[in-house]
């Protein structure tokens, strides 16, 4: 069943590797609470404490916004196929836009993407698995290529106005100072 753990052991980090999508959760102090879905090649484990992950443009920026008020982080794995398991990181984060040194620091951890917007670093306090007995069995297919391909397609310029459109105010209104300098 569950156990508690003070950090990232062999066993967590090959489970980990080896999911196609994770979810990370987020709140401010008011406002809603947010779970997104991440997917693509777009995790790294550091050490057993620090974890990375790229940020890539979306319709929203909940993360990035949650993050400035209140830097608590939950992010979850669970397993679709093989031995069943959920696992949870918590912790503290921080975000780097592509103007930071953070962002600079990490960025060649990941292939190219023409989205990338952010890179969030966590500080893992600790790791929590449990059993997943529920979770369904779902066979993996593919990644999606849609959100990239668009991202390409769009260049830089239309990925900034992108941002500028949809990118800059939570849902909330807080602020993701994506386009601060």
């Amino acid at each position: 069943m569950g156990k508690k753990l003070p950090g990232i052991g062999s066993e967590q980090r090959s489970f980990i590797e080896n999911q196609h999508i994770f979810f990370v959760g987020t709140a401010a102090s008011d406002g809603r609470v947010n779970i997104s879905p991440k997917g693509t090649d777009s995790f790294r484990v550091i050490n057993e404490n620090k974890v990375v992950w790229l940020n890539l443009t979306g319709s929203g920026n909940e993360t990035a916004a949650h993050l400035i008020k209140n830097n608590r982080m939950t992010i979850m794995f669970c397993a679709f196929e093989g031995k069943p398991m959920i696992l949870r990181l918590y912790g503290n984060a921080k975000i780097f836009h592509k103007r930071d040194e953070g962002f600079k620091k990490y960025a060649h951890l990941f292939p190219p993407n023409a989205g990338a917007r952010q890179i969030i670093e966590m500080q893992v306090d600790l790791v929590q698995t449990s059993c997943g007995f529920a979770v369904p069995f779902m066979d993996y297919k593919e990644e999606r290529t849609t959100l990239n391909l668009w991202a390409e397609k769009q260049g830089e310029e239309k990925i900034r106005e992108y941002w500028k459109n949809k990118n800059t105010q939570s849902i909330d209104g807080f602020e993701t100072k994506i386009l601060k300098e």
